[in-house]
């Protein structure tokens, strides 16, 4: 790689903080060093690449087209050369991985106990994401190994993206039990408009199937987390519909009771996702085995 041999990571290291942070100043907190010191470390790689990498105005450093495409090869570039040199040392190699909080909290731990079980000297980081698009991007920008989502099996991904369905996902209607709908048979569509409906976070495709299977309807109650709308749906404030493993301890407590569905949502997976040149990398292959994959790897 020919830019791996002009530019020295720590000159892309600072470039990133400069992104992020938007001012010299900021940046050069965030590193530890002299603003001076940022400064010239950019200058320095503006001529080395012979282009300008920002944009310098009042309120901030504003990135050019060069610098954007550097922003998006420069995290690879630095995990590239960050897996060399653990690997040339010896050092085990930690196993970035991403999933959305209640993802993280209630479906990852049978599978990182699995991996746990295979691979005991294998550092696993869990990494938050705060949305699917989050999420996506950084996979595709290597800044993950891998990640678990919610998504609907027609969902297009970007090219350089594998990935397995490891399970469908079962919608469940719940509600607290003095609700009207409680103990009901199956409820329509048509049924659910004439009550109050409550909806976690858009945060993957299960939420964008959840308002599609609903609309139209006038009484939505937005909420900014699956905890918030767990805790309204037990305080009678309307009824809820999320996954099924989001809703169990619920359920099994008695602070909520399902109710059946009449139709059927499209349907939704988990979907484990990872970069596709990368699979063959032995960690990760252990991770996709420990995930216990039924099906042919797309």
């Amino acid at each position: 790689m020919r830019l791996i041999r002009i530019v020295e990571m720590r000159q892309l290291r600072t470039f990133l903080a400069v992104v992020e942070h938007r001012t010299v100043t900021d940046a050069a907190t965030a590193l530890d060093l002299a603003p001076s010191s940022v400064s010239q470390q950019i200058r320095v790689l503006e001529a080395d690449l012979g282009v300008a990498l920002f944009v310098r105005r009042h309120g901030g450093m504003d990135l050019t087209e060069a610098g954007e495409r550097l922003s998006s090869r420069a995290p690879r570039l630095l995990d590239e050369v960050e897996r060399a040199r653990r690997e040339v040392a010896g050092l085990p190699r930690t196993l970035r991985f991403g999933a959305m909080e209640t993802m993280i909290a209630t479906r990852l731990p049978s599978l990182l106990r699995r991996l746990g079980e295979t691979r005991p000297d294998l550092d696993v980081r869990v990494d938050r994401a705060d949305n699917h698009t989050d999420l996506m991007e950084r996979v595709r920008g290597g800044e993950l190994d891998a990640g678990l989502t919610l998504d609907s099996r027609v969902a297009a991904l970007p090219p350089e993206l594998a990935y397995v369905d490891l399970e469908p996902v079962v919608p469940t209607l719940a509600v607290r039990g003095d609700h009207p709908l409680a103990g009901r048979g199956p409820v329509t569509r048509a049924e659910l408009r004439g009550h109050r409906m409550i909806l976690g976070p858009k945060a993957c495709s299960f939420h964008v199937l959840t308002e599609r299977y609903l609309a139209p309807h006038d009484d939505l109650a937005r909420v900014s987390s699956v905890f918030v709308a767990r805790s309204w749906a037990a305080q009678g404030i309307g009824a809820v519909l999320l996954p099924d493993f989001t809703l169990a301890a619920e359920l099994d407590a008695g602070t909520l009771v399902r109710v059946p569905l009449a139709e059927e949502l499209q349907e939704c997976w988990m979907r484990l996702v990872w970069r596709a040149d990368r699979e063959t990398e032995p960690d990760l292959r252990d991770l996709l085995y420990s995930a216990s994959i039924p099906e042919i790897i797309r």
